[in-house]
């Protein structure tokens, strides 16, 4: 809403500083921030105390976390989503539509990721939200959010696939573009929710990836930029920066109380909506390959648990000790600061990995 503020820049040249995405998005990330610093605690105790007993541990799983990690609550998503859409209205242009579609993907599979922590926690079991419901409403959310992007974009674009290192090559895929689009927003969205398994592991992945792509999102959104390093132009999406910043801000103030040992879990939550709202913002820059590199660890966490299925099914043998690959690890003796560290590094470098895409035309 402070984007409004431009209007009376006649009268109060400083005010002119509200045009720049630069400075919102500076705006969005500190606001978010201490949103969830001032009222992060008020809301951690509200949950545990209507949880109870908090987020079922997996009773398969690496025994230490039976004992360390009981009763502690989750939804923790609910702290990062709160922050973001505060800070993401107040710094955001209200009248971009990119911004209404990316935040109306992440809400919804807020919520779909919330119901799904309401029923294992009043259950006290894993068996949430019906997988393939969650999935089924994931996809209508996605098909809606792709269907109003493409509508959206330049049409010599907006239904193509555009590939990292080539400058000209795209590949037309007309409408089939938008289940392409669709299976890499719930992709994503349950990528992330695949990761969140140990203290602290998804959310600096995320805030890694946000940031990436917030960046992108700037730059496809400049045309001076993108004709400077040879990316596709679309207009209207240099606003997204800001609601990325607003996220990383979240995400930021979120880890204070994730980090080991975490007093509050992220939960599906928030696991999905950040996951929703990567693959929606990578949709919407035509970066949906570039997500797969940065995103990588994302993806290494979803393909180890489709081999441990698909191997245990055909053979009756397990690839891994434990899947998703982080429990793998827990098992082979690394201790939990080791994994979510080191993770975190492959994070880093996978970015720098897909930012270079960028330039590397």
């Amino acid at each position: 809403m402070l984007y409004w503020l431009v209007e009376l820049s006649d009268k109060l040249s400083v005010l002119n500083v509200f045009r720049y995405i630069t400075f919102r998005t500076g705006g969005a990330i500190i606001t978010a921030l201490l949103f969830v610093f001032l009222f992060g605690q008020i809301m951690i105790d509200r949950l545990r105390l209507l949880q109870g007993k908090g987020q079922p541990i997996r009773t398969d799983g690496p025994k230490s976390h039976i004992i360390a990690k009981a009763g502690t609550p989750t939804m923790g998503g609910l702290l990062i989503l709160s922050g973001m859409l505060v800070s993401t209205l107040l710094w955001c242009n209200p009248s971009n539509p990119y911004v209404w579609i990316v935040l109306g993907v992440t809400i919804a599979f807020g919520l779909i990721g919330f119901y799904d922590d309401y029923l294992k926690v009043t259950k006290q079991s894993h068996d949430g939200f019906g997988g393939r419901s969650r999935l089924a409403l994931e996809f209508i959310v996605a098909a809606i959010a792709c269907y109003f992007l493409v509508r959206l974009g330049q049409v010599q674009i907006s239904m193509t696939l555009v590939f990292p290192f080539f400058k000209e090559f795209v590949l037309h895929l007309g409408w089939f573009f938008v289940l392409f689009a669709m299976f890499i927003i719930v992709g994503a969205g349950n990528a992330v929710n695949l990761t969140d398994g140990l203290d602290g592991l998804a959310i600096v992945p995320v805030m890694i990836a946000t940031a990436s792509f917030g960046m992108i999102s700037y730059l496809s959104g400049n045309a001076v930029f993108a004709d400077y390093l040879q990316i596709h132009y679309v207009a209207g999406t240099g606003e997204l920066a800001v609601l990325c910043g607003a996220v990383v801000g979240a995400g930021l103030g979120f880890l204070w109380f994730n980090a080991p040992p975490a007093s509050i879990f992220m939960g599906d939550t928030g696991s999905l909506a950040m996951g929703g709202m990567i693959g929606t913002v990578a949709v919407a820059t035509k970066h949906e390959i570039v997500l797969a590199v940065i995103g990588g660890l994302f993806v290494l966490e979803a393909v180890s648990v489709i081999v441990q299925v698909v191997s245990f099914k055909l053979t009756g043998k397990r690839v891994f000790k434990m899947a998703p690959i982080h429990h793998h690890f827990e098992q082979l003796g690394w201790t939990e600061p080791q994994i979510v560290i080191r993770f975190w590094i492959v994070s880093v470098v996978l970015a720098l990995a897909g930012l270079s895409t960028l330039k590397l035309r």
